[in-house]
């Protein structure tokens, strides 16, 4: 690659990697301070903190990868394995986490009095405790296929104990990620989607019944409406971008084209570390804490750059 565009590419990396840690940091922050003070946590609140945990690891093993295709030229099949697994257990509580979210959503925003929506809703903690649960039957099954792709994929290079091509590593690597999201993200990622639909639905029945004059921002169903689409189509878009963007690079990696591996690194990114950002933005409490501390800084520089007398 050429050396400015690495340089650039580098940056960018390690942007995403400062914003991502400080948005998901925030939020853990935030309502870990409210639970010690308040003795309880709301259930939207208790996944959130587990969800910028999840993302925070996420974030750190993309760095941790990058960071021993660009450095290392060897890695030992069980660093391999350990790259590999941890990488799955926070990508799929990431993406399980961000489920449970949008489906609180659905259940909590809408109005409505169906007989099996109303049993559900009022028993919208239990329903999301045994989802989440349940989803460790997904883990663990993932778990174990990966390991028997893994033992088959070694086999093939004579049982040797360490994987001296870094394309071979990677493409192993990203190759073992796709077969993990393809087969065991679609339910997740599936139940996210019908969520977002429903909502909409919800949504335009709710301006049906409504009349014009009372649509506007004053209006707090449709405000919360809005402000839980957009969390979940920012999830949904960045999910995909996500996904496509394993795909392209170990595609990128099997041609040896390291501007497009890069390129997918960084849009890869992108989810754990932008998404976060829009949860922030959702959530009336976090956006009020992130504008205190950004005037705190903002102080805090106007201070230091004012000459003294």
């Amino acid at each position: 690659m050429v050396p400015v565009l690495h340089s650039i590419s580098t940056i960018i990396l390690i942007a995403e990697f400062v914003l991502g840690n400080l948005s998901n940091g925030l939020i853990v922050l935030k309502n870990c301070i409210d639970w010690i003070n308040k003795k309880e946590l709301s259930t939207v609140d208790q996944i959130l903190i587990v969800l910028a945990i999840a993302r925070i690891s996420l974030i750190w093993e993309t760095l941790i990868i990058w960071i021993k295709d660009q450095l290392i030229s060897s890695i030992t099949i069980e660093e391999l394995k350990i790259i590999v697994f941890s990488f799955i257990l926070s990508s799929h509580f990431s993406l399980w986490l961000a489920t449970a979210l949008s489906i609180f959503y659905l259940f909590r925003i809408p109005n409505c009095y169906w007989q099996i929506f109303l049993y559900l809703k009022w028993r919208i903690n239990q329903l999301i405790v045994q989802m989440l649960l349940g989803s460790l039957v997904f883990l663990v099954a993932n778990m174990i296929q990966i390991a028997i792709t893994l033992e088959e994929r070694f086999y093939q290079y004579g049982g040797n104990t360490s994987v001296n091509s870094m394309e071979t590593e990677f493409s192993i690597l990203i190759e073992v990620m796709l077969f993990n999201m393809t087969m065991f993200s679609i339910t997740p990622f599936s139940l996210a989607l019908i969520s977002f639909l429903l909502l909409i639905f919800s949504l335009w029945n709710h301006l049906q019944k409504m009349p014009l004059n009372s649509r506007g921002d004053r209006d707090p169903s449709a405000t919360a409406h809005r402000n839980a689409l957009r969390i979940l189509v920012s999830f949904l878009l960045l999910y995909t971008m996500y996904f496509l963007s394993l795909l392209i690079s170990w595609v990128a990696q099997k041609n040896q084209s390291e501007l497009v591996h890069i390129i997918c690194m960084i849009t890869s990114l992108l989810y754990p570390s932008f998404h976060s950002y829009i949860l922030i933005l959702g959530n009336y409490k976090l956006k009020q804490t992130s504008l205190w501390v950004m005037r705190q800084l903002g102080c805090r520089m106007k201070r230091q750059n004012t000459p003294t007398t």
